[in-house]
């Protein structure tokens, strides 16, 4: 007994140093990690990468019941990532959280004063969903692969963009957003069930946009573009999505929802941001000629 204590110590010693100590640390110890678990542990994985700011402000019980896992097996997920437990995961996220979290309590406040059911109440809802959103992008987006996304994008002589479903508004605003710059791009999707694959060649770029649950035609376009040597970027909401396996330049935004509904808050203002740093890039590149 005495002797399996000091192994259990051990480990847990090593464990602790071992520990991610930053965000950035932490989702790349989830990349690492995800293909390897089983079952349960996968869906706490896919749950913790899509939900990353419920952490701060969630019990174990929380995300475990969220994630459809007993507390135990979210337990053992912990430990898997490297930490002692929830609390010590807890930790890094909480001092995050609190560093980016305005007090907008007062304003919403008052627009939700017609009631909780008024129209006025949702758009409280809503608009507070969007800050946040907002927020989460401004405070998690890798400012390094944004600028390699641009520049995938800006060298490409077509730029190819999909993306279904929910994802759809993105897609078709972002098309807009560069057919309006004199800038070549192509909107693929189910139009007159036309298959427009074969017009990737290996110099353009993909833009996949996609969010849980994945949408397997996105999925199988970019497989295609890919086994054609053709860049890929991804815009979709965990770090661990199946466009991760193909190398994609990945840009992870999250939605905050009000209900069962999301908004697009978050990812219109990456598109647009993709859209416009494009278009100067291609500017600037054509008036140097």
């Amino acid at each position: 007994m005495i002797r399996r204590a000091v192994k259990t110590k051990e480990r847990n010693r090593m464990t602790n140093a071992d520990a991610p100590k930053t965000i950035e640390e932490f989702q790349n110890r989830l990349v690492e990690i995800t293909d390897s678990l089983p079952k349960r542990l996968r869906q706490c994985a896919d749950y913790v990468a899509r939900n990353a700011d419920h952490i701060a402000v969630s019990t174990v019980a929380d995300l475990s019941k969220a994630a459809g896992v007993q507390p135990s097996a979210f337990m053992r997920f912990c430990q898997l990532m490297g930490f002692s437990g929830y609390s010590q995961m807890q930790r890094i996220f909480r001092e995050n959280h609190a560093q980016r979290w305005p007090d907008y309590a007062i304003r919403l406040e008052n627009l939700r004063a017609g009631g909780e059911e008024s129209p006025s109440a949702l758009l409280a809802e809503f608009v507070d969903a969007g800050r946040a959103s907002l927020e989460n992008l401004a405070s998690s987006i890798d400012s390094e692969t944004l600028e390699n996304a641009v520049a995938a994008i800006a060298r490409a002589p077509m730029i190819h963009i999909i993306g279904l479903s929910r994802a759809f508004p993105v897609a078709t605003y972002l098309a807009y957003a560069l057919e309006k710059m004199d800038i070549p791009a192509m909107l693929h999707g189910k139009f007159g069930n036309l298959d427009h694959r074969h017009a990737i060649l290996p110099a353009d770029v993909l833009i996949a946009i996609t969010f849980a649950p994945y949408t397997q035609e996105t999925l199988d376009l970019a497989n295609y573009a890919h086994s054609q040597g053709c860049d890929i970027v991804a815009i979709t909401d965990a770090i661990n999505s199946p466009l991760h396996h193909l190398g994609a330049t990945t840009l992870t935004v999250s939605e905050v929802d009000v209900g069962a509904f999301r908004a697009l808050t978050a990812p219109l203002s990456l598109a647009i941001t993709l859209a416009v740093a494009v278009g100067t890039r291609r500017g600037a590149a054509t008036v140097g000629k």
